[in-house]
Protein backbone atom coordinates (compact mmCIF):
# COMPACT_ATOMS: atom_id res chain seq x y z
CA UNK A 1 0.00 0.00 0.00
CA UNK A 2 1.17 3.41 -1.00
CA UNK A 3 2.86 5.41 2.09
CA UNK A 4 0.63 8.55 3.01
CA UNK A 5 2.37 11.71 2.38
CA UNK A 6 0.00 15.21 2.39
CA UNK A 7 0.10 18.81 3.94
CA UNK A 8 -1.57 17.35 6.65
CA UNK A 9 1.33 14.77 7.83
CA UNK A 10 3.67 17.75 7.13
CA UNK A 11 1.91 19.71 10.02
CA UNK A 12 1.74 16.84 11.87
CA UNK A 13 5.03 15.76 11.87
CA UNK A 14 6.15 19.99 12.52
CA UNK A 15 4.27 19.97 15.52
CA UNK A 16 6.18 16.59 16.88
CA UNK A 17 9.39 18.69 16.45
CA UNK A 18 8.45 21.44 17.69
CA UNK A 19 7.16 19.99 20.87
CA UNK A 20 3.85 21.21 19.81
CA UNK A 21 2.06 17.90 20.46
CA UNK A 22 3.48 14.68 22.30
CA UNK A 23 1.56 12.38 20.07
CA UNK A 24 -0.79 12.65 17.33
CA UNK A 25 -4.16 12.02 18.25
CA UNK A 26 -7.17 11.90 15.52
CA UNK A 27 -10.51 11.30 15.54
CA UNK A 28 -13.25 9.76 13.39
CA UNK A 29 -16.50 11.46 14.29
CA UNK A 30 -19.61 10.05 12.13
CA UNK A 31 -23.06 10.69 12.70
CA UNK A 32 -24.73 7.58 12.84
CA UNK A 33 -27.92 8.10 10.60
CA UNK A 34 -26.67 6.48 7.52
CA UNK A 35 -24.61 3.72 6.10
CA UNK A 36 -20.94 5.27 5.53
CA UNK A 37 -20.24 6.21 1.87
CA UNK A 38 -16.91 6.46 0.09
CA UNK A 39 -16.63 9.88 1.10
CA UNK A 40 -16.50 8.83 4.08
CA UNK A 41 -13.66 6.11 3.23
CA UNK A 42 -11.43 9.09 2.80
CA UNK A 43 -11.78 10.99 6.25
CA UNK A 44 -11.13 7.28 8.06
CA UNK A 45 -8.19 6.61 5.98
CA UNK A 46 -6.97 9.68 6.16
CA UNK A 47 -7.23 10.03 10.42
CA UNK A 48 -6.35 6.28 11.09
CA UNK A 49 -2.88 6.32 8.66
CA UNK A 50 -1.64 9.33 9.39
CA UNK A 51 -2.27 8.44 13.07
CA UNK A 52 -0.45 4.97 12.39
CA UNK A 53 1.93 6.33 10.16
CA UNK A 54 3.65 8.91 13.23
CA UNK A 55 3.09 6.32 15.91
CA UNK A 56 0.26 7.94 17.28
CA UNK A 57 -3.47 6.22 17.66
CA UNK A 58 -7.38 7.51 15.93
CA UNK A 59 -10.63 7.03 18.45
CA UNK A 60 -14.10 6.42 16.69
CA UNK A 61 -16.81 8.81 17.98
CA UNK A 62 -20.16 8.60 17.22
CA UNK A 63 -21.45 12.19 17.21
CA UNK A 64 -25.33 11.17 17.96
CA UNK A 65 -26.55 14.58 19.75
CA UNK A 66 -29.14 14.63 16.71
CA UNK A 67 -31.28 11.76 17.98
CA UNK A 68 -34.40 12.38 15.12
CA UNK A 69 -32.47 10.11 12.62
CA UNK A 70 -30.33 8.40 14.24
CA UNK A 71 -30.14 4.54 14.90
CA UNK A 72 -28.65 1.53 16.30
CA UNK A 73 -28.48 -0.12 12.75
CA UNK A 74 -26.26 3.06 11.93
CA UNK A 75 -23.98 2.39 15.07
CA UNK A 76 -23.72 -1.18 14.19
CA UNK A 77 -22.98 -0.75 10.25
CA UNK A 78 -20.43 1.89 10.89
CA UNK A 79 -18.53 -0.45 13.22
CA UNK A 80 -18.68 -3.45 10.55
CA UNK A 81 -17.41 -1.12 8.27
CA UNK A 82 -14.58 0.18 9.96
CA UNK A 83 -13.51 -3.54 10.72
CA UNK A 84 -14.22 -4.68 7.02
CA UNK A 85 -11.43 -1.41 6.15
CA UNK A 86 -8.91 -2.99 8.42
CA UNK A 87 -8.87 -0.55 11.08
CA UNK A 88 -9.43 -0.74 14.62
CA UNK A 89 -10.18 2.53 16.42
CA UNK A 90 -8.10 2.95 20.04
CA UNK A 91 -11.40 4.04 21.99
CA UNK A 92 -14.89 3.97 20.67
CA UNK A 93 -16.93 7.17 21.95
CA UNK A 94 -20.37 8.12 21.58
CA UNK A 95 -21.13 12.06 21.70
CA UNK A 96 -23.82 11.51 24.07
CA UNK A 97 -21.73 10.36 26.92
CA UNK A 98 -20.45 13.94 27.51
CA UNK A 99 -23.89 15.46 27.32
CA UNK A 100 -23.45 16.60 31.21
CA UNK A 101 -19.90 17.87 30.65
CA UNK A 102 -21.35 19.91 27.61
CA UNK A 103 -24.33 21.09 29.92
CA UNK A 104 -21.66 22.42 32.52
CA UNK A 105 -19.96 24.23 29.50
CA UNK A 106 -23.12 25.81 28.49
CA UNK A 107 -23.60 27.01 32.31
CA UNK A 108 -20.20 28.24 32.51
CA UNK A 109 -20.46 30.49 29.06
CA UNK A 110 -24.58 32.21 30.40
CA UNK A 111 -22.40 33.14 33.42
CA UNK A 112 -19.51 34.68 31.45
CA UNK A 113 -22.18 36.29 30.03
CA UNK A 114 -21.35 34.64 26.86
CA UNK A 115 -24.57 32.81 25.53
CA UNK A 116 -28.32 33.65 26.55
CA UNK A 117 -31.87 31.49 26.07
CA UNK A 118 -33.62 33.16 22.86
CA UNK A 119 -37.04 32.69 22.18
CA UNK A 120 -37.27 33.43 18.63
CA UNK A 121 -38.37 30.86 16.42
CA UNK A 122 -35.85 29.09 13.59
CA UNK A 123 -37.38 31.17 10.96
CA UNK A 124 -37.05 34.26 12.86
CA UNK A 125 -33.71 33.75 13.96
CA UNK A 126 -32.68 33.12 10.24
CA UNK A 127 -34.34 36.16 9.60
CA UNK A 128 -32.30 38.21 12.19
CA UNK A 129 -29.13 36.95 11.01
CA UNK A 130 -28.47 38.68 8.10
CA UNK A 131 -26.53 38.00 4.74
CA UNK A 132 -23.35 37.87 3.64
CA UNK A 133 -23.63 41.36 2.62
CA UNK A 134 -25.55 42.68 5.40
CA UNK A 135 -24.92 42.36 8.98
CA UNK A 136 -27.37 41.17 11.07
CA UNK A 137 -29.45 42.48 14.27
CA UNK A 138 -29.38 41.48 17.73
CA UNK A 139 -32.59 39.16 19.44
CA UNK A 140 -35.09 41.23 21.51
CA UNK A 141 -33.54 38.66 24.24
CA UNK A 142 -30.25 39.13 23.80
CA UNK A 143 -29.53 40.83 26.72
CA UNK A 144 -31.31 38.85 29.25
CA UNK A 145 -29.64 38.99 32.58
CA UNK A 146 -27.42 35.93 33.33
CA UNK A 147 -29.89 35.05 36.67
CA UNK A 148 -32.39 34.45 33.73
CA UNK A 149 -30.83 32.71 31.27
CA UNK A 150 -29.67 30.33 34.09
CA UNK A 151 -33.20 29.46 35.27
CA UNK A 152 -34.17 29.44 32.02
CA UNK A 153 -31.97 27.21 30.80
CA UNK A 154 -32.37 24.72 33.06
CA UNK A 155 -36.22 24.84 32.51
CA UNK A 156 -35.00 23.47 29.15
CA UNK A 157 -33.65 21.11 30.60
CA UNK A 158 -36.23 19.83 33.02
CA UNK A 159 -38.60 19.79 29.51
CA UNK A 160 -40.73 22.99 30.90
CA UNK A 161 -40.76 24.06 26.85
CA UNK A 162 -42.48 23.09 23.41
CA UNK A 163 -39.87 21.53 21.20
CA UNK A 164 -38.30 25.18 19.45
CA UNK A 165 -40.18 27.39 21.82
CA UNK A 166 -36.75 28.34 22.75
CA UNK A 167 -32.95 27.90 22.30
CA UNK A 168 -29.75 28.80 23.89
CA UNK A 169 -27.40 30.79 21.55
CA UNK A 170 -24.10 32.00 21.88
CA UNK A 171 -23.54 36.12 22.38
CA UNK A 172 -20.79 36.80 19.90
CA UNK A 173 -21.07 39.61 17.16
CA UNK A 174 -24.19 40.04 14.75
CA UNK A 175 -22.03 42.52 12.90
CA UNK A 176 -19.60 39.71 12.03
CA UNK A 177 -18.53 38.97 8.21
CA UNK A 178 -18.14 35.31 9.53
CA UNK A 179 -22.02 34.77 9.36
CA UNK A 180 -21.13 31.63 11.96
CA UNK A 181 -20.01 33.96 14.42
CA UNK A 182 -23.64 35.88 14.54
CA UNK A 183 -24.86 34.26 17.68
CA UNK A 184 -25.05 30.62 16.57
CA UNK A 185 -27.53 28.68 18.33
CA UNK A 186 -25.46 26.15 20.97
CA UNK A 187 -29.11 23.89 22.00
CA UNK A 188 -32.29 23.34 20.96
CA UNK A 189 -35.46 21.32 22.30
CA UNK A 190 -36.41 18.60 20.86
CA UNK A 191 -38.46 15.78 22.97
CA UNK A 192 -37.68 12.88 21.37
CA UNK A 193 -35.97 8.90 22.24
CA UNK A 194 -32.70 8.69 21.61
CA UNK A 195 -30.95 5.54 21.22
CA UNK A 196 -28.67 5.34 24.17
CA UNK A 197 -30.04 8.09 26.70
CA UNK A 198 -33.95 7.28 26.42
CA UNK A 199 -35.61 10.41 27.70
CA UNK A 200 -33.06 11.71 29.85
CA UNK A 201 -32.95 14.66 27.53
CA UNK A 202 -34.82 17.25 25.78
CA UNK A 203 -32.12 19.65 25.06
CA UNK A 204 -29.37 18.55 22.45
CA UNK A 205 -26.29 20.61 21.48
CA UNK A 206 -25.61 21.60 18.16
CA UNK A 207 -22.70 19.78 16.54
CA UNK A 208 -20.62 23.34 16.45
CA UNK A 209 -20.74 23.39 20.03
CA UNK A 210 -20.46 20.07 21.10
CA UNK A 211 -17.97 19.03 18.21
CA UNK A 212 -15.11 21.11 19.53
CA UNK A 213 -15.73 20.54 23.09
CA UNK A 214 -15.75 16.47 22.37
CA UNK A 215 -11.93 16.92 20.80
CA UNK A 216 -10.64 18.46 23.71
CA UNK A 217 -12.12 16.06 26.53
CA UNK A 218 -10.75 13.25 24.78
CA UNK A 219 -7.36 15.28 23.67
CA UNK A 220 -7.44 15.15 20.04
CA UNK A 221 -4.60 16.83 18.29
CA UNK A 222 -5.53 17.22 14.55
CA UNK A 223 -9.24 17.67 14.25
CA UNK A 224 -9.87 16.78 10.21
CA UNK A 225 -12.22 17.93 8.60
CA UNK A 226 -13.62 18.61 4.97
CA UNK A 227 -13.32 21.99 3.77
CA UNK A 228 -16.61 23.47 3.96
CA UNK A 229 -16.09 23.13 7.56
CA UNK A 230 -13.33 26.09 6.83
CA UNK A 231 -15.47 29.05 7.95
CA UNK A 232 -16.20 27.10 11.22
CA UNK A 233 -12.90 26.82 12.42
CA UNK A 234 -13.24 30.46 14.33
CA UNK A 235 -16.42 29.59 16.15
CA UNK A 236 -14.33 26.15 16.77
CA UNK A 237 -11.79 27.54 18.60
CA UNK A 238 -14.38 30.28 20.43
CA UNK A 239 -15.68 27.65 22.04
CA UNK A 240 -12.61 26.26 22.69
CA UNK A 241 -10.79 28.95 24.42
CA UNK A 242 -14.25 30.24 26.16
CA UNK A 243 -15.22 27.10 27.71
CA UNK A 244 -11.50 26.89 29.20
CA UNK A 245 -11.12 23.36 28.46
CA UNK A 246 -7.82 21.40 29.96
CA UNK A 247 -6.64 20.52 25.88
CA UNK A 248 -6.83 22.53 22.90
CA UNK A 249 -7.48 20.94 19.62
CA UNK A 250 -6.75 22.18 16.40
CA UNK A 251 -9.14 21.79 13.43
CA UNK A 252 -7.59 21.53 9.90
CA UNK A 253 -9.68 21.12 6.21
CA UNK A 254 -8.77 18.87 3.35
CA UNK A 255 -10.40 18.61 0.07
CA UNK A 256 -13.84 16.71 -0.39
CA UNK A 257 -13.71 13.74 -2.78
CA UNK A 258 -16.31 13.41 -5.68
CA UNK A 259 -16.86 10.22 -8.22
CA UNK A 260 -18.20 11.51 -11.62
CA UNK A 261 -21.75 10.78 -11.79
CA UNK A 262 -21.80 9.51 -8.08
CA UNK A 263 -24.16 10.75 -5.26
CA UNK A 264 -22.51 11.44 -2.45
CA UNK A 265 -25.12 13.08 -0.44
CA UNK A 266 -26.33 10.99 2.77
CA UNK A 267 -29.39 12.71 2.08
CA UNK A 268 -29.83 11.59 -1.52
CA UNK A 269 -28.65 8.32 -0.60
CA UNK A 270 -31.66 8.08 2.06
CA UNK A 271 -34.45 9.50 -0.72
CA UNK A 272 -32.82 6.51 -3.15
CA UNK A 273 -33.54 3.90 -0.66
CA UNK A 274 -36.40 5.07 0.69
CA UNK A 275 -38.17 5.56 -2.54
CA UNK A 276 -37.26 1.83 -3.26
CA UNK A 277 -35.35 3.00 -6.81
CA UNK A 278 -32.29 0.99 -5.27
CA UNK A 279 -33.00 -2.31 -3.32
CA UNK A 280 -31.08 -0.87 -0.26
CA UNK A 281 -28.33 0.52 1.37
CA UNK A 282 -26.28 -2.65 0.23
CA UNK A 283 -27.46 -2.32 -3.52
CA UNK A 284 -24.12 -3.03 -5.63
CA UNK A 285 -24.88 0.25 -7.40
CA UNK A 286 -24.65 2.28 -4.05
CA UNK A 287 -21.44 4.17 -3.12
CA UNK A 288 -21.51 3.20 -0.01
CA UNK A 289 -19.00 0.86 2.22
CA UNK A 290 -21.73 -2.05 1.98
CA UNK A 291 -22.42 -1.47 -1.39
CA UNK A 292 -19.19 -1.15 -2.44
CA UNK A 293 -18.45 -4.81 -0.88
CA UNK A 294 -20.96 -6.11 -2.17
CA UNK A 295 -20.32 -4.86 -5.52
CA UNK A 296 -17.08 -6.81 -5.01
CA UNK A 297 -14.61 -4.58 -3.86
CA UNK A 298 -11.68 -5.22 -1.88
CA UNK A 299 -10.58 -3.32 1.24
CA UNK A 300 -7.16 -2.81 0.74
CA UNK A 301 -8.42 -1.27 -3.31
CA UNK A 302 -10.47 1.29 -1.80
CA UNK A 303 -7.63 2.30 0.78
CA UNK A 304 -5.24 2.05 -2.38
CA UNK A 305 -8.07 4.00 -4.32
CA UNK A 306 -8.05 7.08 -1.64
CA UNK A 307 -4.51 7.06 -1.07
CA UNK A 308 -3.50 7.32 -5.18
CA UNK A 309 -6.28 10.21 -5.36
CA UNK A 310 -3.93 12.52 -2.82
CA UNK A 311 -5.06 15.07 -0.35
CA UNK A 312 -5.45 18.94 -0.61
CA UNK A 313 -7.30 21.83 0.60
CA UNK A 314 -9.45 21.63 -2.90
CA UNK A 315 -11.98 19.38 -3.77
CA UNK A 316 -11.65 16.90 -6.32
CA UNK A 317 -13.70 14.82 -8.36
CA UNK A 318 -12.11 11.37 -10.35
CA UNK A 319 -13.51 8.74 -12.13
CA UNK A 320 -15.16 5.48 -11.64
CA UNK A 321 -12.62 4.03 -13.65
CA UNK A 322 -9.50 4.92 -11.10
CA UNK A 323 -11.36 3.06 -8.63
CA UNK A 324 -11.88 0.44 -10.90
CA UNK A 325 -7.84 0.24 -11.48
CA UNK A 326 -7.49 0.03 -8.22
CA UNK A 327 -9.67 -3.16 -7.72
CA UNK A 328 -7.65 -4.72 -10.80
CA UNK A 329 -4.33 -4.27 -9.47
CA UNK A 330 -5.20 -5.33 -6.16
CA UNK A 331 -7.24 -8.79 -6.80
CA UNK A 332 -4.94 -9.57 -10.45
CA UNK A 333 -2.43 -11.85 -8.35
CA UNK A 334 -4.97 -12.92 -5.73
CA UNK A 335 -8.25 -13.84 -7.54
CA UNK A 336 -9.11 -17.18 -8.94
CA UNK A 337 -9.95 -17.34 -12.32
CA UNK A 338 -12.34 -19.97 -13.32
CA UNK A 339 -14.06 -20.09 -16.40
CA UNK A 340 -17.72 -18.53 -17.00
CA UNK A 341 -20.51 -18.44 -19.50
CA UNK A 342 -22.26 -15.41 -19.18
CA UNK A 343 -24.41 -15.81 -22.45
CA UNK A 344 -23.86 -19.61 -23.27
CA UNK A 345 -23.85 -21.00 -26.71
CA UNK A 346 -24.08 -24.92 -26.71
CA UNK A 347 -21.37 -26.67 -28.79
CA UNK A 348 -21.45 -30.27 -29.50
CA UNK A 349 -18.11 -32.20 -30.40
CA UNK A 350 -19.41 -35.24 -32.33
CA UNK A 351 -16.53 -37.48 -32.65
CA UNK A 352 -15.88 -37.08 -28.99
CA UNK A 353 -16.98 -40.49 -26.93
CA UNK A 354 -20.15 -40.54 -26.15
CA UNK A 355 -20.93 -40.27 -21.98
CA UNK A 356 -17.27 -39.71 -21.42
CA UNK A 357 -16.17 -37.07 -18.60
CA UNK A 358 -12.69 -36.43 -18.90
CA UNK A 359 -10.78 -33.99 -16.31
CA UNK A 360 -7.68 -31.22 -17.37
CA UNK A 361 -5.35 -29.47 -15.50
CA UNK A 362 -5.58 -25.63 -15.01
CA UNK A 363 -3.81 -23.46 -13.35
CA UNK A 364 -5.93 -21.28 -10.86
CA UNK A 365 -4.36 -17.98 -11.51
CA UNK A 366 -2.65 -18.23 -15.14
CA UNK A 367 -0.03 -15.15 -13.15
CA UNK A 368 0.51 -16.84 -9.76
CA UNK A 369 1.76 -20.07 -9.98
CA UNK A 370 1.81 -20.34 -6.17
CA UNK A 371 -1.96 -20.57 -6.55
CA UNK A 372 -1.86 -24.17 -7.19
CA UNK A 373 -4.38 -25.97 -9.76
CA UNK A 374 -7.28 -27.33 -9.82
CA UNK A 375 -9.05 -29.85 -12.29
CA UNK A 376 -12.08 -28.86 -14.91
CA UNK A 377 -14.34 -31.11 -16.84
CA UNK A 378 -14.39 -31.67 -20.71
CA UNK A 379 -16.94 -33.76 -22.28
CA UNK A 380 -18.87 -34.16 -25.75
CA UNK A 381 -21.10 -31.14 -25.05
CA UNK A 382 -20.14 -27.38 -23.75
CA UNK A 383 -21.00 -23.95 -23.53
CA UNK A 384 -18.95 -20.67 -25.06
CA UNK A 385 -20.23 -17.84 -25.44
CA UNK A 386 -22.43 -16.67 -27.80
CA UNK A 387 -20.22 -13.89 -28.91
CA UNK A 388 -17.37 -16.09 -29.86
CA UNK A 389 -19.14 -17.70 -32.31
CA UNK A 390 -19.83 -16.65 -35.63
CA UNK A 391 -21.07 -17.57 -38.98
CA UNK A 392 -18.14 -16.97 -41.21
CA UNK A 393 -14.67 -15.40 -40.37
CA UNK A 394 -14.98 -11.94 -41.43
CA UNK A 395 -11.14 -11.21 -41.68
CA UNK A 396 -7.90 -11.77 -40.42
CA UNK A 397 -8.51 -9.86 -36.61
CA UNK A 398 -11.36 -12.62 -35.94
CA UNK A 399 -9.60 -14.96 -33.30
CA UNK A 400 -12.62 -17.01 -32.27
CA UNK A 401 -14.54 -19.81 -33.73
CA UNK A 402 -16.31 -19.82 -37.25
CA UNK A 403 -17.49 -22.29 -39.25
CA UNK A 404 -14.34 -24.22 -40.75
CA UNK A 405 -12.40 -22.36 -38.57
CA UNK A 406 -9.98 -24.06 -35.39
CA UNK A 407 -9.76 -22.54 -32.10
CA UNK A 408 -8.25 -23.83 -29.02
CA UNK A 409 -10.56 -24.55 -26.02
CA UNK A 410 -8.34 -23.13 -23.55
CA UNK A 411 -6.67 -26.15 -21.29
CA UNK A 412 -8.26 -28.47 -23.07
CA UNK A 413 -8.16 -29.32 -27.23
CA UNK A 414 -8.37 -28.16 -30.48
CA UNK A 415 -12.17 -27.90 -32.38
CA UNK A 416 -13.31 -27.16 -35.50
CA UNK A 417 -16.93 -25.97 -35.71
CA UNK A 418 -19.24 -27.82 -38.52
CA UNK A 419 -22.40 -27.08 -38.89
CA UNK A 420 -25.62 -25.48 -36.72
CA UNK A 421 -28.48 -25.68 -36.04
CA UNK A 422 -31.37 -23.19 -35.16
CA UNK A 423 -34.18 -22.67 -32.18
CA UNK A 424 -37.42 -21.31 -33.81
CA UNK A 425 -36.60 -17.89 -34.04
CA UNK A 426 -34.20 -18.46 -35.75
CA UNK A 427 -30.88 -17.89 -33.73
CA UNK A 428 -28.14 -20.12 -33.53
CA UNK A 429 -29.21 -23.00 -30.48
CA UNK A 430 -26.22 -25.59 -30.71
CA UNK A 431 -22.70 -25.55 -32.95
CA UNK A 432 -21.91 -28.55 -33.95
CA UNK A 433 -18.24 -29.65 -33.94
CA UNK A 434 -15.08 -31.86 -34.12
CA UNK A 435 -12.26 -32.61 -31.95
CA UNK A 436 -8.75 -33.45 -32.30
CA UNK A 437 -7.52 -35.54 -29.52
CA UNK A 438 -4.06 -35.08 -30.39
CA UNK A 439 -3.99 -31.52 -29.25
CA UNK A 440 -4.43 -32.05 -25.57
CA UNK A 441 -2.88 -28.99 -24.01
CA UNK A 442 0.21 -29.82 -22.69
CA UNK A 443 0.80 -33.07 -24.91
CA UNK A 444 3.14 -31.63 -26.58
CA UNK A 445 1.64 -31.92 -30.10
CA UNK A 446 3.94 -30.84 -33.40
CA UNK A 447 2.10 -27.75 -34.19
CA UNK A 448 -0.87 -25.94 -35.82
CA UNK A 449 -1.80 -22.42 -35.05
CA UNK A 450 -5.46 -22.62 -34.11
CA UNK A 451 -7.21 -19.33 -34.39
CA UNK A 452 -7.28 -18.26 -31.12
CA UNK A 453 -8.11 -19.64 -27.37
CA UNK A 454 -11.31 -19.25 -25.99
CA UNK A 455 -13.03 -20.44 -23.04
CA UNK A 456 -16.10 -23.02 -21.89
CA UNK A 457 -17.44 -24.84 -19.67
CA UNK A 458 -18.45 -28.17 -19.67
CA UNK A 459 -22.25 -28.81 -19.73
CA UNK A 460 -23.15 -31.93 -17.40
CA UNK A 461 -21.36 -30.67 -14.66
CA UNK A 462 -21.71 -26.93 -14.73
CA UNK A 463 -23.59 -24.70 -12.30
CA UNK A 464 -26.17 -22.28 -13.02
CA UNK A 465 -25.48 -18.37 -12.22
CA UNK A 466 -27.17 -15.48 -12.68
CA UNK A 467 -24.85 -12.72 -13.43
CA UNK A 468 -25.70 -9.14 -12.26
CA UNK A 469 -24.08 -6.41 -14.86
CA UNK A 470 -23.59 -2.74 -13.14
CA UNK A 471 -23.35 0.63 -15.58
CA UNK A 472 -23.46 3.85 -13.22
CA UNK A 473 -26.65 4.36 -11.48
CA UNK A 474 -27.07 8.11 -12.70
CA UNK A 475 -26.55 9.18 -16.24
CA UNK A 476 -23.92 11.81 -17.09
CA UNK A 477 -24.96 15.16 -16.40
CA UNK A 478 -25.52 17.65 -19.33
CA UNK A 479 -26.99 20.74 -20.40
CA UNK A 480 -30.56 18.92 -21.40
CA UNK A 481 -30.65 17.54 -18.08
CA UNK A 482 -28.79 19.25 -15.38
CA UNK A 483 -32.37 21.03 -14.25
CA UNK A 484 -33.68 17.58 -13.81
CA UNK A 485 -34.31 16.39 -10.12
CA UNK A 486 -31.58 13.93 -9.33
CA UNK A 487 -34.28 10.89 -9.59
CA UNK A 488 -34.95 11.78 -13.00
CA UNK A 489 -31.64 11.08 -13.46
CA UNK A 490 -31.33 7.21 -12.72
CA UNK A 491 -29.49 5.66 -15.56
CA UNK A 492 -32.54 2.68 -16.46
CA UNK A 493 -29.65 0.55 -17.85
CA UNK A 494 -27.61 1.28 -14.43
CA UNK A 495 -28.46 -3.27 -13.93
CA UNK A 496 -28.63 -5.95 -16.41
CA UNK A 497 -29.14 -9.38 -15.69
CA UNK A 498 -27.84 -12.52 -17.68
CA UNK A 499 -28.33 -15.96 -16.94
CA UNK A 500 -25.30 -18.76 -17.73
CA UNK A 501 -23.18 -21.02 -16.19
CA UNK A 502 -19.82 -21.47 -14.05
CA UNK A 503 -17.82 -24.46 -13.53
CA UNK A 504 -18.60 -26.90 -10.62
CA UNK A 505 -15.32 -25.87 -8.41
CA UNK A 506 -17.51 -23.17 -7.70
CA UNK A 507 -20.41 -25.23 -6.22
CA UNK A 508 -19.10 -24.10 -2.87
CA UNK A 509 -18.47 -20.55 -3.52
CA UNK A 510 -19.64 -18.10 -0.46
CA UNK A 511 -20.97 -14.21 -0.33
CA UNK A 512 -18.15 -12.16 -1.15
CA UNK A 513 -15.78 -14.73 -2.67
CA UNK A 514 -13.54 -12.87 -5.81
CA UNK A 515 -12.76 -14.48 -8.95
CA UNK A 516 -11.44 -13.32 -11.90
CA UNK A 517 -14.00 -15.07 -14.66
CA UNK A 518 -11.69 -15.67 -17.45
CA UNK A 519 -12.25 -13.15 -20.47
CA UNK A 520 -15.13 -11.63 -18.86
CA UNK A 521 -14.26 -9.52 -15.83
CA UNK A 522 -14.07 -9.60 -12.12
CA UNK A 523 -17.45 -10.67 -9.96
CA UNK A 524 -18.35 -11.45 -6.13
CA UNK A 525 -20.44 -13.85 -5.37
CA UNK A 526 -23.67 -12.30 -4.02
CA UNK A 527 -25.90 -12.78 -0.95
CA UNK A 528 -28.25 -14.13 -2.60
CA UNK A 529 -26.75 -17.37 -4.47
CA UNK A 530 -28.61 -20.09 -3.52
CA UNK A 531 -27.59 -23.80 -3.83
CA UNK A 532 -30.11 -23.62 -7.34
CA UNK A 533 -28.92 -20.22 -8.68
CA UNK A 534 -25.52 -19.17 -7.85
CA UNK A 535 -25.14 -15.42 -8.48
CA UNK A 536 -22.35 -13.09 -9.22
CA UNK A 537 -22.50 -9.52 -9.47
CA UNK A 538 -20.00 -8.21 -11.71
CA UNK A 539 -17.42 -5.86 -10.19
CA UNK A 540 -16.00 -3.97 -12.73
CA UNK A 541 -14.48 -5.71 -16.60
CA UNK A 542 -10.75 -6.71 -17.46
CA UNK A 543 -10.12 -3.29 -19.40
CA UNK A 544 -9.83 -0.18 -18.38
CA UNK A 545 -10.51 3.33 -19.99
CA UNK A 546 -8.21 4.93 -17.47
CA UNK A 547 -4.80 6.16 -18.38
CA UNK A 548 -2.10 6.34 -15.74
Amino acid sequence: MAEINNFIRTIMESDLESGKVKEIITRFPPEPNAYLHIGHARAIITNFELAKALNGYTNLRFDDTNPAKEDQEFVDGILYDLKWLGYEPKNVYYGSDYFEKTYEKAIMLIKKGLAYVDDLSQEEISKYRGTLSEPGKNSPWRDRSVEENLDLFERMRKGEFKDGEKTLRAKIDMASPNINMRDPVMYRILHINHHRQGNKWCIFPMYDFAHPLQDAFEGITHSLCSIEYDNHRVLYDWVVENCETEHTPHQYEFGRLNIANTIMSKRYLRILVDSKLVSGYDDPRMPTLCGLRRRGFTPDSIRNFILGTGLSRVNSTVTNDELFEALRNDLKLKAPRPNAVIEPLKVIIDNYPEGQVEYLDCPNNQENEEMGSRKIAFSKEVYIEKSDFILEKPNKHWKRLALGVEVRLMHAYFIKATSVEYDENGEISVVHATYDPETRSGSGFDGRKPNGNIHFVEATTAKKAEFRLFEPLMVDETEENKDLDFTERINPNSVSVKYGYVEESLASTKPLDHYQFIRNGYYVTDKDSTDDLLVFNRTCELKSSFKL
